[in-house]
């Protein structure tokens, strides 16, 4: 897979070692046992380890590195987060859902290992995410720990990832405005990503109210980041997206290229990342590599 260049240093970096200290995590947690279950492990270690942009993680640990986190505590709440991501993409890819071969520029885990595999891995990163967050070595603070998991569940259930999927599924069969499209994609893609940035402020002992802004952060870069996946695959371009692309064209579904046209979808990302970008105002330098991230999101279509 081509790798997306990164112009901002700051960024880079930071992807860099985010990428290194995610894997290096997956590799000490998830040991594979010598036993009937090493397959299982093995194939939740290839759909955990080297691949993604991790942008979920450098998400959590950004927040939390402005509010002053521990970085051991912040890189195991971002974990528990890109294991549910892992989890999701391991049954977005099956047969009964999008049935892809390709993710990350490899093949999806149910080509690699088989599709009961697939599903029992998938499974067990669900799990294993929330087994990470109750472990006192997360936070010491019990309370802490429960509004995190509070907060990974919403985001990956009904009312989050699971039903943002859902509602894809029955957009093969239906006909969305940009108001259903902009509801489906807050939860199906959306929800992680604010999850992160809330999860990030949980560690940092932010109070509800003092997350508003980092709220419309999240929700605005989440929009944007549907809107260049998008543009992505409206454009064909299965390299950076590191997977099958004009499957949703093909599918009859509406997405935001096909609802507002390319230009205008462009524009609409461009907004809503400066409007992100605009929720930061509060904050000074630490808050650079949020206001790169955002930046990012819409530099990925390039």
């Amino acid at each position: 897979m081509t790798e997306v260049v990164v112009s901002d240093p700051l960024l880079a970096e930071g992807l860099a070692r985010i990428a290194d200290e995610i894997d290096r995590a997956f590799d000490a947690l998830l040991p594979v046992p010598d036993d009937a279950r090493s397959r299982l492990v093995e194939a939740m270690r290839y759909a955990a380890i080297g691949g993604g942009k991790r942008l979920r993680p450098l998400l959590l640990t950004g927040v939390a590195e402005m509010y002053g986190v521990v970085r051991e505590a912040a890189i195991r709440a971002a974990i528990a987060v890109e294991s549910i991501h892992a989890y999701s993409l391991i049954h977005d890819d099956l047969p009964c859902m999008d049935d892809d071969a390709v993710r990350h520029g490899k093949p999806t885990v149910h080509i690699a290992y088989d599709e009961a595999t697939a599903v029992l891995a998938g499974d067990s990163l669900l799990s294993f995410a929330f087994e990470v967050l109750g472990d006192p070595g997360t936070s010491a603070d019990p309370f802490t720990r429960i509004e995190l998991v509070q907060a990974l569940a919403h985001a990956s259930g009904a009312q989050g990832m699971a039903g943002g999927q859902m509602m894809d599924l029955v957009a093969e069969s239906s006909e969305f405005d940009l108001q259903t499209v902009t509801r489906l994609q807050q939860l199906k893609t959306g929800a992680l990503l604010a999850a992160s940035v809330e999860m990030g402020a949980i560690l940092g002992r932010i109070p509800p109210e003092g997350r508003t802004h980092l709220r419309g952060y999240a929700r605005d870069i989440g929009l944007a980041f549907q809107i260049a996946d998008d543009l992505i695959d409206h454009e064909g371009n299965a390299e950076v997206a590191g997977k099958a692309v004009g499957k949703d064209a093909a599918a009859g579904k509406e997405t935001f290229v096909s609802l507002l046209g390319p230009e205008r979808a462009r524009e609409q990302a461009r907004m809503l990342v400066e409007q992100a970008i605009g929720h930061l105002a509060q904050h000074g330098k630490e808050a650079d590599l949020l206001r790169a991230v955002a930046r990012y999101i819409v530099e990925r279509d390039h």
